[in-house]
């Protein structure tokens, strides 16, 4: 059972019981009641892209990019663990984000889609160090690893940005388990 408090805004908030086993990650959090917390903050979309070993692109969607420093410049992001194509991504020197714009739903989709060919009818760009470059994004970030951190289901990639270019319009945003437009 939950125990219910009054918030500071005067909403109601639900913490964990503090011995509850059942779904608790480290420190008896609830997982479901973690991520649920998580998605309330709203966050752009993104897609980030790398070469594998054998030169294959790959890519996957993510929410998780922000921005670090600004002298110099570094961005992170993070990938998940057994999810294709971390394995790429948990050795590669380079990779590149393509912050979406709110017409690459579909684009969005796709590279979160496991067991598919995420590039196939795509022509990606070739970019610094080979990276695969789309040719659509709101903003693209061509980054050098600096670090990588353990970051428990994830790996924590900060990269020094090479190269930088933005595009006017409006970004796709995720908020709440779902895509939504400013």
């Amino acid at each position: 059972m939950a125990h219910e408090r009054a918030a500071p805004n005067g909403e109601t908030a639900t913490a964990a019981p503090p011995h509850d086993p059942a779904g608790a990650g480290a420190g008896g959090v609830d997982a479901r009641r973690l991520r649920d917390a998580l998605g309330r903050y709203a966050t752009g979309v993104a897609i980030v892209t790398a070469r594998a070993g054998d030169g294959r692109p790959v890519g996957m969607t993510v929410n998780s990019f922000a921005a670090v420093s600004l002298a110099p410049p570094l961005v992170l992001w993070s990938a998940q663990r057994g999810v294709p194509p971390y394995d790429a991504f948990a050795v590669a020197d380079h990779y590149a984000v393509h912050v979406l714009h709110a017409g690459q739903q579909a684009l969005s989709d796709r590279f979160a889609t496991p067991g598919i060919d995420r590039f196939a009818g795509l022509a990606p760009l070739d970019g610094l160090a080979g990276l695969p470059l789309l040719a659509d994004y709101a903003a693209r970030f061509q980054c050098a690893v600096e670090h990588r951190y353990d970051g428990g289901d994830h790996l924590i990639l900060v990269g020094r940005v090479l190269a930088v270019d933005a595009r006017p319009g409006e970004p796709l945003v995720y908020h709440a388990g779902r895509y939504h437009r400013l």
